[in-house]
């Protein structure tokens, strides 16, 4: 049987109590329909948390019917690099505002450097380069680096403030991807703070688990019994106890509807990001790997330790050719177990949502929940 960390049964339980599942709480008392897809949808998720070692979460909205669907949704998950699509979002509005172009050039710092994907860490320090490479290296490749030079373009603050503002969620703060791993290796100590670019790189380069820690130490001249943990699970795990670059699927999944809609960006800037999120390179055996033939899948994956996340936005042909395309947010995550788990889960997931009917242009006939009693 799964266990779930306190804070996440804590907050299972509340929002057990707090509303009846796939409800709207502004409806509460009222006959709600309920997506005729989503009973099968439940009982094929339930059969995939039971495979996956570790937990899942979901969330399904239909832009075009307004139909929703919650698995756990509402729970807090860990975004990773999810939080790369509000930084894209700042950077355009910026653009759109006319206090950077596509062809501002920023530059590259020595102590600058992240470690992760993309080729951003192949420049030298004092390479200029252009906002709009730096954005498809930050979406298209999920580059760490490139992420940090545009914040330090846009600011943190106006990147949290638009975070808030698409996901309705006021508490949401996301940080830097050097800070991240800062906030991560404080849960071993607290001189993490120090840590340096050039220290944050050999860390990484070291290996995993206990090489990591070891070198950790090492760099900052601590001895073993100065570390508050010697496990690299459990200061990781810590970090994410804390909440921070985490939000529920559901405000994430509102954040993503807005930007489909043309609500987070100006029509201009609206096509070029979702057109670099339909090119992402990252993730090919997730979400993707699951969705029908031909799907146009525009999203943002998200990778940390034993945290895995694809998030975006499917729209699938209507059959035949006729009719209007499917637009359905999908934001998926998983915790608890490494990549190559998270990913298989992650397929089945969209595999289940296929098989669903969501897509469907007749969708299955809508039931009715109950009404609450007082």
């Amino acid at each position: 049987m799964k266990t779930l960390p306190i804070l996440a049964l804590a907050a299972a339980l509340a929002a057990a109590v707090a509303a009846p599942v796939h409800a709207h709480p502004q409806a509460a008392r009222q006959a709600l329909p309920v997506p005729g897809w989503s009973a099968a949808l439940q009982a094929a998720l339930e059969r995939v948390d039971a495979r996956h070692p570790g937990d899942i979460g979901v969330y399904v909205r239909h832009l075009d019917r307004d139909e929703s669907f919650s698995y756990r949704a509402d729970e807090p998950w860990y975004l990773a690099s999810g939080i790369k699509v509000p930084v894209a979002i700042a950077v355009l509005r910026a653009v759109a505002a006319g206090t950077l172009s596509l062809d501002t050039r920023v530059t590259l710092h020595e102590d600058d450097y992240v470690d992760g994907a993309g080729p951003t860490n192949a420049q030298r320090p004092g390479a200029r380069l252009r906002v709009s490479w730096l954005l498809e290296q930050m979406i298209v490749h999920s580059d760490n680096t490139a992420s940090d030079l545009l914040i330090r373009s846009v600011g943190i603050d106006p990147v949290n403030a638009l975070a808030a503002e698409l996901s309705g969620a006021p508490d949401l703060r996301i940080t830097t991807l050097a800070d991240v791993r800062r906030l991560a290796y404080a849960q071993l100590h607290p001189a993490a703070s120090r840590l340096a670019s050039a220290d944050l790189l050999a860390i990484h380069a070291s290996g995993a688990g206990q090489a990591r820690v070891r070198t950790f130490a090492r760099r900052l001249s601590l001895a073993p019994e100065q570390l508050r943990t010697d496990s690299l699970d459990a200061a990781f795990e810590g970090y994410y106890a804390s909440h921070v670059n985490s939000a529920s699927l559901v405000e994430y999944g509102r954040m993503l509807a807005a930007l489909s809609d043309g609500r987070a960006l100006p029509p201009e800037q609206t096509v070029y990001l979702l057109d670099l999120m339909a090119r992402v390179q990252t993730g090919h055996r997730r979400l993707r790997a699951g969705l029908p033939p031909g799907t146009r899948f525009e999203h943002k994956t998200g990778t940390q330790h034993r945290r895995s996340c694809d998030l975006g936005i499917a729209t699938v042909p209507a059959a035949g050719g006729d009719g209007v395309p499917a637009r359905v947010v999908i934001a998926a995550c998983t915790r608890g177990t490494g990549t190559a788990a998270g990913e298989r889960a992650l397929r089945d997931v969209a595999a289940a949502i296929t098989a669903s009917g969501v897509f469907r242009q007749a969708p299955p006939r809508p039931t009715v929940s109950p009404v609450p009693t007082a």
